[in-house]
């Protein structure tokens, strides 16, 4: 898919986690806005590649009070890299996650080409697609970095590791399946979300 195609729809499916709505409310945020929050999702300035990862893991507790949810736990990496051909760092996601009455690890990923700010300044989001019409989603960080904030409507997922074209299953959102708020933590937590050994080697590098 052309990349002049993907962008429109990357934002699109983006615009539609904001909700038609509220879409009036963002605003695509200036350079200087995106390099500042690139440092706070990686902790720091982003050098060639830089990797953020969040998970949570649902307790029973919480699980009973959200009866209509559906994700027992999920896992989200959210990666830097800049390109030579044209200097310029490209963000992009992965999500696993398993499902609280399914068995089996499914998984998500696609790329994040727009950063966009509410106008009243309250909250920064990065806007990440699934290639070819695969839904989108929203990730933006609470006040204190900590945490990664999740929205989504619909994103297609598959089996781990084991994506094709013909994969037409969903995760789509509910009542309490909408919004994830997932804890940062080490890297290392996000190795099964590596695509290759350099990749796994630098999420468990200390």
């Amino acid at each position: 898919m052309k990349l002049a195609l993907i962008l429109p729809l990357a934002l699109a499916a983006f615009i539609g986690v904001a909700r038609a709505e509220e879409a009036d409310d963002f605003r695509e945020a200036t350079p200087a806005e995106t390099e500042t929050f690139n440092a706070r999702m990686y902790a720091g300035t982003p050098g060639t590649t830089a990797y953020a990862c969040f998970v949570r893991r649902y307790d029973a507790e919480h699980l009973a009070q959200h009866p209509k949810q559906k994700v027992a736990s999920m896992k989200l990496l959210v990666s830097a890299e800049t390109y030579e051909a044209d200097k310029q760092l490209h963000n992009s996601f992965r999500i696993g996650f398993r499902y609280r009455h399914r068995s089996g690890d499914f998984d998500s990923s696609g790329s994040c080409h727009h950063t966009v700010l509410t106008k009243d300044g309250s909250e920064v989001r990065l806007g990440c697609g699934v290639d070819c019409e695969g839904g989108g989603l929203g990730i933006a960080l609470s006040k204190d970095d900590k945490s990664a904030i999740v929205r989504l409507e619909s994103i297609r997922i598959w089996l781990h590791n084991k994506a094709t074209e013909d994969d037409n299953q969903a995760l789509v959102a509910g009542s309490d399946d909408g919004i994830f708020r997932l804890e940062r933590t080490d890297n290392s937590e996000c190795a099964a979300l590596a695509y290759d050994r350099k990749e796994l080697a630098a999420l468990r590098h200390k």
